[in-house]
């Protein structure tokens, strides 16, 4: 059992502040500024060379049109997946980050690697046709799969505090493959739209254009998020796993998912060759189901953090650092956005950031304690508690207020309890 504080600090400091002896913690841009230039600069660079050759084999005209349609299913998958985070929810820039990694240096990686492997087959066999199946079935999936698989290791590895768990894996996975599937379907329905203007097809249900659209957006936009969630499982296990469990299960459990993507990404684009309606039935029989499962799955760790946050945080409200309400209302996703609401109505943007942050904090620390609990906690445990706890005690001034609102709105009605019968008058005793 790990040492947990057992008294809040003095209120010796004005709001916004660190508290006496606290060290404030520097922000992400400070501390990592040239390596995000960087890292935005190649994705800059991977973008514009993406752009030019899906401009190049598309066209102009066939490039906007599978901008237009591939981008309908974008803000949909996002809000999926923020949905799904509102728990615990991780900083914007990651998730540009994923979609932006999956979109433009994905997208090229896998351009780029397909091409080649494809021609090289090609070359070797001599049997075009074998070397199209091939390149789909077994090229492809490595090759895509791996490019996605690096932004949920970047993360893993560089913003180790927003990946705490399966349901941060799930996220950043599923956003970096909807990227990655807007730039693939651009490609796909632009060339679609360049054999129908070839054949001269107009527009309508019968044409090239209109049958990629339902398959790709239609019917399957969450195939490439599925494959990739499928790796940030494996990494999201790994980063609830003990450190004392060794450094084997926490490269082999990221792998495992990495190759369970690949075969499942095989198997799907293997389908085609199984039959006149073998992909449809691969669709229904295999991709439904697990689909449905995983999704079952992040919902319930989803609700699986919510309780850890009911059942960790009354410990801090008998130490003095939470009010006895607070466990009850940031358990409850109801609770935390009217909580949220008043802030911005009472206090504006201000007071709406504060309760925000404290939300965050105050499920990152119930999860803290829960792994610590467990033995999961790293050597960092006791720092991490005491920089979430000051978080937590300087931003309460607007926090407690809100959140002692928003336990109110949720509870239950008191129980009304008829009134007790009245026995017969009697009448005034008389001395």
């Amino acid at each position: 059992m790990a040492h947990y504080p057992t008294y809040p600090p003095q209120q010796d400091h004005a709001l916004g502040t660190p508290p006496s002896g606290a060290v404030p913690h520097p922000r992400w841009w400070e501390r990592k500024g040239v390596q995000a230039t960087a890292l935005a600069a190649l994705l800059a660079l991977s973008g514009a060379v993406i752009l030019a050759l899906v401009r190049e084999q598309t066209g102009t005209e066939g490039f906007l049109v599978g901008l237009g349609l591939a981008v309908l299913p974008v803000p949909l998958l996002i809000a999926a997946f923020r949905w799904l985070d509102r728990v615990r929810p991780g900083p914007w820039r990651n998730t540009v980050f994923a979609f932006a990694w999956g979109a433009c240096a994905a997208a090229l990686i896998a351009i780029v690697a397909n091409s080649f492997a494809t021609r090289w087959i090609e070359t070797a066999t001599a049997d075009p046709s074998s070397a199209d199946t091939l390149g789909a079935t077994v090229i492809a999936p490595v090759v895509e799969e791996s490019a996605k698989a690096a932004a949920v290791l970047l993360v893993f590895l560089f913003r180790r505090r927003d990946f705490a768990g399966v349901v941060d894996g799930i996220v950043i996975a599923g956003v970096t493959a909807t990227g990655f599937a807007f730039t693939e379907n651009i490609l796909y329905l632009g060339n679609a739209f360049g054999t129908d203007q070839l054949t001269g097809t107009g527009p309508g249900f019968t044409s090239v254009t209109a049958a990629t659209f339902f398959v790709r957006v239609i019917m399957s936009p969450f195939a490439h998020p599925l494959f990739t969630v499928l790796t940030g499982i494996g990494f999201g296990v790994a980063a609830v796993t003990a450190p004392d469990r060794g450094r084997a299960r926490r490269v082999l459990l990221p792998l495992a998912g990495l190759l369970t993507a690949m075969g499942m990404h095989a198997f799907w684009n293997g389908s085609s060759n199984f039959g006149e309606y073998g992909f449809f039935a691969v669709y229904a029989t295999f991709m439904v189901p697990v689909f449905g499962l995983v999704t079952w799955l992040a919902v319930f760790l989803r609700q699986r953090e919510l309780r850890a946050v009911r059942q960790e945080l009354p410990a801090y409200v008998a130490a003095g650092w939470l009010a006895p309400a607070e466990p009850f209302a940031l358990g409850s996703l109801k609770a935390r956005r009217l909580a949220r609401e008043y802030a911005a109505h009472f206090g504006g943007r201000q007071a709406l950031s504060a309760v925000t942050e404290y939300e965050e904090c105050a499920t990152s620390l119930a999860l803290l304690r829960r792994r610590g609990e467990r033995g999961r906690a790293g050597a960092d445990f006791v720092v991490r508690e005491r920089e979430l706890l000051d978080a937590l005690w300087r931003r309460q001034g607007y926090a407690r207020a809100a959140l002692a609102y928003g336990a109110r709105a949720i509870a239950p009605p008191r129980p009304v309890f008829p009134a007790a019968p009245q026995g017969p008058a009697y009448p005034p005793y008389r001395w």
